[in-house]
């Protein structure tokens, strides 16, 4: 009997850690299980395709809310082509309602609930065996002569019974390697389906040791930890960070959910001792209004939590990424306004502004009503608007969040947003404004080359704010341009001066420009010219005084955390 589990990722780099556990924790089953991974970018009918040709005897889908409208449309079709295939659910998203995806879905066989591993090989088990009798199968909702039946719920399991499924690593070259060694959360965040159920859980420190040290073995790119509060554990947490710095590849980053407000002296001291870019950190801060994150029942020492921030961007090796969440109970949009200034002050290297998922089985779900939160019928279920909130606001900060990604979290436009934000009221204003102006020139859904971002910037300012120098802005805009990318075209604005190719073949040959490419070893003055720029400047970037220098951009040698040129100041050329 064959059985192919199918998963559909937000995007090609993602990887579906579940349904690889599912499939390595059912090897012995008795059935032929196979494992295939799509997008949410793939079109359906190129889906039911693939699996139609599969000829699988049993399709099993993980769900969620990026996938949930494509795995309901997709399981009906291939229904009507294959209707003796069972077709079997798991994941978040029909875990809480499981009797109701039945009902409403009559081509769905078996839905699992909660964690899958034990209850998907035990379900395996049955099938193996040729049986079909599942009333005593825990953790299952399924038919019984044509009614929706849900079984009881299952324990949570031991972490350390769930395979490592990374031995076969070209399997997900190109790809995120995620990975989990907690279950679980202390918190109970209203929004949050992580706190449902039992106690944290760990995976022992002895399998957690072993794999980390595969994965630094493989150099593979980055690992990220999906465990949800990485760090309520400070002895789990320390042993892993201790033991990825001291035995640091170079190469390898890894990323961990954390709560700021947790870390001390001893966390940050261990932090000073890391390879710039070896870990990453996200942190949930979601408002600072004090009401709403009493009511979203979330525990955090903000004054703390900001202090800790300031610490580790301080030490200059660490990629910090906060969150806020648009669309929470007592959060109108003046609040909102107030928690943006508040963690933009922070000055984080990104700044996520999400909205709120009304989830099912969460807290949030349950006093939907009391807060008048409207929101999407279908997944990804997401806030409208609320008591405190209209929908005209939401769409406002919407516009608000593709200014900030464009502009703040791409890290492409350092040295001249700090020029132009400082003649903002605050940071908020700002973003807002260039929302606005962005959407006057009618561009909605329009793709442009890279030039266009820094003139929209460039032309939003000098309308907007009249003590701009225009000068200074063109330069520190081709300053940002040449940080990140060795541009061939030169914009019609730019008052700097490139070298001419025979100057530039000078400079290259010159001795002393060995030292501007310290990696390169023995130095070649071709490869340098290749993927390196010279620049002429006429102020100081930094202070915006008068000053003549040139600036060399070495693409050669980027800078680990913000993918910036290394640049090299030469007085003459």
């Amino acid at each position: 009997m064959k059985l192919l589990l199918c998963a559909i990722n937000a995007k090609f780099i993602h990887t579906n850690l579940a349904v690889y556990n599912l499939a390595a924790c059912a090897r012995d089953t008795g059935l032929d299980i196979q494992l295939v991974e799509y997008t949410i970018n793939n079109r359906q009918e190129e889906l039911l395709k693939e699996i139609y040709r599969e000829k699988a005897d049993i399709v099993a889908f993980s769900c969620y809310i990026w996938n949930a409208k494509m795995v309901f449309e997709l399981t009906a079709e291939l229904h009507k082509v294959q209707p003796k295939t069972g077709i079997w659910l798991g994941g978040p998203e029909v875990s809480y309602d499981a009797a109701v995806v039945l009902a409403q879905h009559p081509e769905i066989s078996v839905v699992m609930m909660g964690e899958g591993e034990e209850t998907f090989r035990e379900l395996c088990s049955v099938y193996g065996s040729g049986s079909r009798d599942l009333a005593g199968l825990r953790g299952i909702a399924y038919r019984e002569n044509g009614t929706p039946v849900e079984n009881e719920p299952r324990a949570p399991m031991n972490m350390d019974d769930i395979p490592f499924i990374y031995a076969d690593l070209p399997d997900f070259e190109h790809k995120i390697i995620y990975y989990e060694t907690s279950r679980g959360c202390p918190f109970a965040c209203s929004y949050c389906l992580s706190s449902i159920g039992e106690r944290v859980r760990f995976r022992s420190w002895n399998l957690v040791r072993a794999e980390l040290q595969f994965f630094l073995d493989h150099k593979v790119k980055q690992v990220k930890f999906v465990d949800r509060t990485f760090n309520c554990n400070r002895r789990h947490a320390q042993n892993i960070w201790k033991y990825i710095t001291d035995h640091d590849n170079g190469v390898t980053n890894f990323h961990f959910e954390i709560a700021a407000d947790l870390l001390n002296d001893s966390d940050i001291e261990l932090f000073r001792k890391m390879r710039p870019g070896l870990i990453q950190l996200e942190i949930g801060v979601q408002s600072t209004h004090d009401e709403t994150i009493h009511e979203i029942r979330r525990v955090m020492n903000l004054e703390k939590l900001a202090d800790v921030v300031a610490k580790v961007r301080s030490i200059g090796n660490i990629h910090q990424h906060l969150d806020l969440i648009a669309g929470l109970p007592y959060e109108n949009y003046r609040s909102f306004q107030k928690s943006f200034n508040d963690v933009f002050a922070m000055k984080p290297d990104q700044l996520q502004l999400g909205f709120l998922k009304v989830l099912k089985g969460s807290y949030m779900h349950e006093k939907q009503k009391d807060y008048g939160i409207v929101y999407g019928n279908h997944a990804p279920y997401e806030v409208l608007c609320t008591k405190w909130i209209a929908y005209d606001e939401i769409l406002q900060l919407k516009e608000l969040e593709e200014m900030v990604e464009l502009y703040y979290n791409s890290a492409q436009y350092t040295k001249s947003l700090l020029y132009v934000m400082a003649f903002a009221e605050t940071p908020f204003d700002f973003f807002r404004g260039l929302a606005e102006f962005y959407y006057s020139q009618s561009m909605i859904g329009m793709k442009h080359a890279r030039l266009f971002y820094y003139e929209l910037l460039k032309q939003f300012a000098v309308q907007t704010y009249s003590e701009i120098d225009e000068d200074i802005l063109n330069q520190l805009l081709i300053y940002d341009l040449y940080l990140r990318e060795n541009m061939k075209k030169r914009p019609v604005w730019a008052n700097t001066i490139a070298l001419e190719k025979k100057q530039a073949t000078a400079f290259y040959r010159r001795e002393e420009t060995a030292q501007y490419f310290p990696e390169m070893q023995p130095y070649d003055s071709k490869k340098a010219a290749g993927n390196a720029h010279v620049e002429k400047f006429f102020i100081d970037v930094d202070t915006y005084e008068k000053k003549e220098w040139w600036a060399v951009f070495n693409y050669h040698n980027r800078d680990p955390l913000t993918y910036d040129a290394r640049v090299w100041e030469v007085e003459g050329i």
